[in-house]
C-alpha cells in the first residue's frame, strides 16, 4: 500500500473511532479513540486461530508504517508548535526555575533511579538484560509526553501556575529526554564516546543550539508575518515555519523539538500580539487547532494500534505490571527532590508533587523512542514494557487527573 493509502485509512479509522467515542463512550477524544484501538487489535488477537488471515494482513499493514519516523520526523513538531502556541511566555517566565530543574535534573534523576530499580526487577525475572540497557531503558520511559499531558491538561481545570508548571515542563523535557537517549543509546548499542566532555557538547548542540534556531526561526517568521496581512499566506508561513524548521535542526545536529517550542512560544506571544490583525488570530488559532485535535486523536489510534505488532508473553506482561508503579516512584522522586531545592527557597504550591508524578504521563514519543532501537533481544523487552507504561499512563492517569486536581487543589 502507498502512502496515500496509508494515511486514508488512518483517516478513515481515526474519523470513525472519533464518531463512536462521541456519540457513545463521551471519552476524552484521544482516551476515547486509543482504547477503541486497543479493543480492535485484541479482538484481532483473539480471532487470529480462526480468521488468521485477516489479522495477518492487518499486521502486514501496520508493519509498513514506521511509527519512530511517523512520530518523531511527522507529527511531533506540528503538536508541540500549536501547543507552545497558546502557552503565555510571561506565566512561563515566572516558573522558569520549577521547569528548568523538572526538564533537565528531573528526567536525569528519573533515567538513573527507574533504571537501578528496573535492573532488580530485571535480576528477579531473570531476563539477562545489562545495566546499560535498564539506563536505556529510563531514558525512554523518564520524559513526560507533551502531546499527552497537552491534550488531558484541557480537561483538567488546574490552577493557572500549575498548569503552567506541568506544560512548560512536558513541552521542553522531552527534547532534553532525548538528548539523555542518545548519549546512553551511543554507549550501550557501541560507537558512543562515553567521556563527559562528549556528553556535555551533544547537550550544548542539542539543547542549547536547537533554542538558539527557535529564536532566530521565531525572529524571521515574526518579521514576515509582521508585513503583511493576508491570514492564508500567513497560516502558509507558520506551516513553512514547523516543517522547514523542524527539517533544518535534524540537518544541523540540534534538538528539532526544542527549536520548535521556542518558535511556537515567539509567535504564539509576540507574533499573535504584535504581527496578526484580529481575523489572521481567529483563523490561525482555529487553523493550528484543527491541525492538533487531527493529529492528536491519529497518533493515538496508531498507539492503539501498535498492540499487532508486539511480542506478548505471560512472563513479560507480569513484568510489565511491576515496572509501572516503579515508574511512578521514580517520577515521584524525581520531582520531590528538585522541588524541595525551591522549597527551601521559600517556593511552595499546594498539590504540585502529586499532580506531577499522577499527571507526568507517557506517550507517542515514548513508544516512537523504543521503536528506534536496533533489533535485539533488549529491544523486545523494552518495547512491550514501554507499551504496557504507556497504555496505563493515558488511560488510567489520563482519566483520572481531573478527579485527583480536584481533591488536592480545588478542595
Amino acid at each position: 500500500m502507498d502512502i496515500f493509502g496509508i494515511i486514508s485509512v488512518l483517516l478513515t479509522l481515526t474519523a470513525l473511532f472519533s464518531y463512536i467515542n462521541y456519540k457513545f463512550l463521551k471519552l476524552p477524544a484521544t482516551i476515547g479513540v486509543m482504547l477503541i484501538s486497543l479493543v480492535i487489535s485484541l479482538s484481532l488477537i483473539l480471532i487470529s486461530g480462526s480468521s488468521g488471515d485477516f489479522a495477518q494482513k492487518a499486521t502486514l499493514w501496520l508493519n509498513k508504517i514506521d511509527f519512530d519516523y511517523a512520530v518523531m520526523q511527522g507529527m511531533l513538531s506540528f503538536l508541540l508548535f500549536a501547543g507552545a502556541l497558546h502557552v503565555n511566555i510571561n506565566d512561563l517566565a515566572k516558573e522558569k526555575l520549577t521547569i528548568t530543574l523538572l526538564a533537565t535534573l528531573g528526567v536525569v534523576l528519573s533515567t538513573f533511579i527507574f533504571g537501578s530499580l528496573f535492573y532488580l526487577i530485571n535480576l528477579a525475572f531473570g531476563f539477562g538484560v545489562d545495566f546499560i540497557y535498564c539506563l536505556l531503558f529510563g531514558s525512554i520511559i523518564s520524559p513526560t509526553d507533551p502531546i499527552a499531558v497537552l491534550g488531558i491538561l484541557k480537561t483538567t481545570g488546574a490552577p493557572k501556575d500549575l498548569e503552567t508548571v506541568i506544560a512548560g515542563e512536558s513541552l521542553f523535557n522531552d527534547g532534553i529526554g532525548v538528548v539523555v537517549f542518545l548519549v546512553i543509546s551511543g554507549i550501550a548499542f557501541g560507537g558512543g564516546d562515553v567521556s563527559f566532555t562528549s556528553a556535555a557538547w551533544l547537550f550544548t548542540e542539542e539543547a542549547v543550539g536547537g533554542a538558539l534556531l527557535g529564536i532566530i526561526l521565531g525572529w524571521t517568521s515574526y518579521y514576515l508575518l509582521k508585513s503583511i496581512d493576508n491570514y492564508q499566506v500567513e497560516a502558509l508561513i507558520t506551516l513553512a515555519l514547523v516543517m522547514g524548521g523542524y527539517k533544518l535542526a535534524s540537518s544541523f545536529h540540534m534538538s528539532g523539538p526544542i527549536a520548535i517550542v521556542v518558535a511556537g512560544l515567539f509567535i504564539g506571544n509576540k507574533g499573535r500580539n504584535f504581527a496578526m490583525s484580529d481575523n489572521t488570530r481567529n483563523r490561525l488559532d482555529d487553523f493550528w487547532e484543527l491541525i492538533d485535535e487531527i493529529l492528536n486523536s491519529i497518533l493515538f489510534v496508531l498507539i492503539g494500534l501498535e498492540l499487532l505488532v508486539l511480542t506478548l508473553n505471560f512472563q513479560w506482561f507480569a513484568a510489565g505490571l511491576i515496572v509501572i508503579p516503579l515508574v511512578l516512584l521514580s517520577r515521584f522522586v524525581s520531582v520531590s527532590l528538585p522541588l524541595l531545592v525551591l522549597k527551601f527557597k521559600g517556593e511552595k504550591k499546594k498539590g504540585l508533587i502529586p499532580v506531577l508524578t499522577w499527571g507526568g504521563l507517557r506517550g507517542g514519543i515514548s513508544v516512537a523512542l523504543a521503536l528506534s532501537l536496533p533489533p535485539s533481544a533488549e529491544r523486545d523487552i523494552i518495547l512491550v514494557f514501554t507499551y504496557i507504561v504507556v497504555i496505563f499512563s493515558i488511560s488510567v492517569q489520563g482519566l483520572s487527573i481531573k478527579k485527583l486536581v480536584n481533591k488536592v487543589i480545588n478542595n
